[in-house]
């Protein structure tokens, strides 16, 4: 520009055009990726591979990194003519646009440069990812390449929709973007409202300034992180020019002399605080006003360009500086670049780009003065509500809430009464700025941000029932933790086999000091539980089973326990949750008294659920025992579900099964090698225990009779092998007294090979196996 007025650097033959093509031939290698993303470090002297060059390890790189390009690489392709650098560029672009999350349209924060995975999966505007987004906008305004904009547009979308909580800019999850990933914002998100102007919205870009000013305001610069409530969360500052870059694009769109106040008090707050004998120094802390031994380049880059530009009259600048545009490091590249060498054919992506509601403005970037014509106070009336954000949202003290506990005032709302369900308690919870969030594993997340209080008085009960909350959230995690329990089906054709693991209750019968409850098993009505029941005669003396959600756990209790129900089981309603994934899950009460609870109450994931109310659809008569932990199969419990319509010949051989049983435990009670290879694991279950305890003395022991009958019917098994015959006999004459009560012998080998059990088994699931 000097030299093309003759007036200067007429010396100059495009020197310093030559290093900077081959410093981009040097960097090229770093985009030998199977991605096309560059690697993030490159050693100019050795290149990548190398030993020597100390790099070629990395595998991930920020959005950012990847995709703040563009405009340097184009501008030296159409400079130079060589449209690689432009091409590889364009090539990285395109693919971090292809690999967007397609339901949210937003991006992580970094991702691997080989597989194209995401490794942060947050996203926001802030460190990671501001320059991406704004080299997309900046790339179409230098280039004129519709698609650029056409992706911005469809990203800036998303930002509005899922991280912009006016005035504040909340990391998301990209999966599920109504989930904030953090509850912290950091300084370079500042840069966003300079974006917004160059977009032509200025609302927003108005109300986050103004938010930024005011913690500035009372940190003296802003934060390297910060709390939704304005509390430093990182605190240092490395003296970085995001926000004097947005002050000066906002007094540019409106030209209020507001934003020159505001560039006043950065410089006097620099020269205050940040100079230094030998320049400006970074804040190590911005609370105690300590330094670092450090000035970034960007601090002289930008920042004093920036305050200049802010403070300069149109005759101070020798050029028309509405004929750049700024690059992320406050560089200028000249608009006319857009027309020349232009040898690279703009993609035909297939992609389809989302159609916006703001179709007005997706192609333009509208005058502020013919949008709001004659209004000086525009700007002003946005940030008015905004001037004491802060101080509204940090309480100086406690001073009010004492006061009104001191006066008996009646909080709105107290922790222990809090219903999720309830209508009247989510309003008021919105009043004093707490949202309430559903965890995909049915948990509920309260998090409060006092800025959107109705008002300071209801951003203090807001922070006291928060308190209460952890409070009551704390007890109930000092509460002994108790084991899981079990729920085994115990009706044909199951007999026990089926054993599924529960939660228990901290409320209601405790299965570990009483005994097992056994029953039918039928739905209530309605199925949640919530109210009174609707069905009480089927659920009478029966096991009601009752879908998780609408209300507390100890409500469900009270109703199926007033409609005569003897247990219940609560059915997980997130779908394919499992206790294989997931951890044991405990039934809290509701924080009132839970005495009246007199019946057990346990709770099933979704999938052990669906495995009882699939056994009802099959079999109709359902009967579960709900225990502590599983009980050993009762050989009874097989022959009670034989149908009455056998003949006697089948009763016989139920006998016969009994009977074999004993003698089978006589033959392991001899011979403990056999006892080793055969026996069951588990120990004797509480019900045996009770069996045998019931025994009276003549009952436990066995006669002479009773072992000749036992040999006899042993004998007439054709079952049992020899060797098996020949050790009962051999246990009956050495050991005629033998107690009952001692070890149950397990009899699932023998049962197996009897017809009903195969069937039985055929007839099962694997999965319930």
């Amino acid at each position: 520009m000097l030299k093309e007025k003759g007036e200067y650097m007429q010396w100059y033959n495009d020197e310093l055009l030559q290093m900077a093509k081959q410093l981009g031939y040097k960097l090229l290698p770093a985009f030998n990726t199977t991605s096309g993303l560059p690697y993030p470090r490159i050693n100019l002297k050795f290149g990548i591979r190398k030993p020597e060059a100390r790099t070629g390890t990395e595998t991930d790189t920020c959005t950012a990194c990847a995709g703040t390009l563009i405009l340097e690489f184009a501008a030296l392709s159409r400079f130079t003519g060589a449209t690689i650098f432009e091409e590889y560029a364009r090539k990285a672009l395109d693919f971090l646009w292809e690999k967007r999350q397609r339901s949210s349209n937003l991006v992580g924060v970094t991702i691997n440069i080989h597989t194209g995975d995401w490794v942060r999966k947050d996203s926001g505007v802030g460190a990671g990812i501001d320059s991406y987004y704004e080299y997309l906008l900046k790339a179409y305004v230098l280039l004129g390449d519709d698609s650029f904009l056409e992706r911005f547009n469809t990203h800036y979308d998303a930002i509005m929709r899922y991280i912009s909580q006016p005035p504040l800019l909340l990391d998301v999850h990209i999966h599920k973007p109504m989930l904030n990933a953090r509850t912290w914002m950091d300084a370079l998100l500042a840069f966003f409202p300079g974006l917004q102007v160059l977009k032509g919205d200025i609302r927003p870009a108005i109300e986050t300034h103004e938010m930024l000013y005011q913690v500035i305001k009372k940190h003296n610069f802003l934060p390297e992180a910060f709390t939704t409530d304005f509390r430093v969360h990182w605190a240092q500052h490395p003296l970085r020019p995001e926000f004097a870059e947005s002050t000066y694009f906002l007094y540019k769109a409106t030209g209020d002399p507001y934003y020159l106040e505001v560039g006043k008090t950065l410089i006097e707050n620099l020269n205050k605080y940040a100079r230094v004998p030998c320049g400006f120094a970074a804040m190590k802390d911005v609370r105690t006003g300590s330094h670092e031994d450090r000035m970034d380049s960007f601090f002289l880059a930008e920042m004093f360009k920036y305050l200049y530009l802010l403070f300069a009259d149109k005759e101070d600048i020798i050029f028309d500086i509405e004929d750049y545009i700024f690059t992320t490091e406050a560089h200028l590249l000249p608009l006319w670049l857009s027309t020349t060498n232009q040898s690279i054919s703009k993609k035909n992506t297939t992609s389809e780009y989302t159609e916006l509601d703001d179709s007005n403005f997706d192609w333009t970037c509208p005058n502020t003065q013919i949008l709001f014509p004659n209004d000086p106070l525009y700007a002003q009336s946005i940030r008015e509500p905004l001037k004491n954000v802060v101080d509204k949202s940090c309480p100086r003290g406690i001073s009010r809430v004492e006061e009104s506990f001191r006066s008996g005032a009646k909080p709105p709302l107290r922790a222990r009464d809090f219903m999720a369900t309830n209508p009247e308690h989510l309003e008021i919870l919105k009043k004093m700025g707490v949202s309430l969030i559903h965890l995909k594993d049915g948990r509920v997340q309260l998090v409060q941000h006092a800025i959107q209080a109705a008002s300071s008085i209801d951003a203090e009960d807001g922070l006291r029932f928060m308190q209460e909350m952890i409070e009551l959230s704390s007890q109930q995690q000092k509460e002994q933790q108790l084991p899981p329990r079990a729920v085994q089906i115990v009706s044909h054709p199951f007999f026990g086999r089926v054993v599924l693991t529960a939660g228990p209750a901290q409320f209601g019968l405790d299965l570990s000091k009483h005994k097992e409850t056994r029953g039918f098993v039928a739905s209530s009505k309605p199925y949640n539980g919530c109210s009174e029941l609707t069905n009480p005669e089927a659920v009478m003396g029966k096991i009601a089973l009752i879908q998780r959600g609408q209300c507390m756990f100890a409500e469900k209790a009270r109703n199926i326990q007033n409609a005569g129900a003897i247990g219940g089981i609560v059915i997980d309603d997130n779908e394919g949750s499992s206790s294989d994934t997931a951890p044991l899950f405990q039934m809290a009460g509701d924080g009132k008294d839970t005495d009246d609870i007199k019946i057990p109450m346990l709770f099933l994931f979704s999938k052990e659920g669906s495995i009882i109310l699939d056994a009802i659809r099959e079999y109709e008569e359902v009967e579960v025992l709900l225990s502590d932990k599983a009980k050993d199969r009762d050989p009874e419990m097989e022959n009670e579900e034989q149908p009455s319509s056998e003949n006697d010949s089948q009763n016989q051989s139920a006998e016969q099964i009994i009977s074999i049983s004993q003698a089978v435990d006589l033959v392991d009670q001899e011979s403990p090698e056999e006892s080793s290879l055969n026996s069951h694991p588990e120990s004797l279950s509480p019900a045996d225990s009770d069996n045998a305890a019931s025994l009276s003395p003549s009952e436990q022991t066995s006669n002479p009779t009773e072992d000749r009958e036992t040999t006899s019917l042993d004998g007439e098994c054709t079952d049992l092998d020899n060797q098996l015959q020949e050790q009962s006999e051999t246990e009956e004459d050495s050991n005629p007294n033998v107690s009952w009560g001692k070890k149950v012998q397990p009899i699932d080998s023998i049962l197996a090979d009897w017809n009903e059990d195969i069937e039985a088994f055929e007839m099962m699931e694997k999965d319930e196996l």
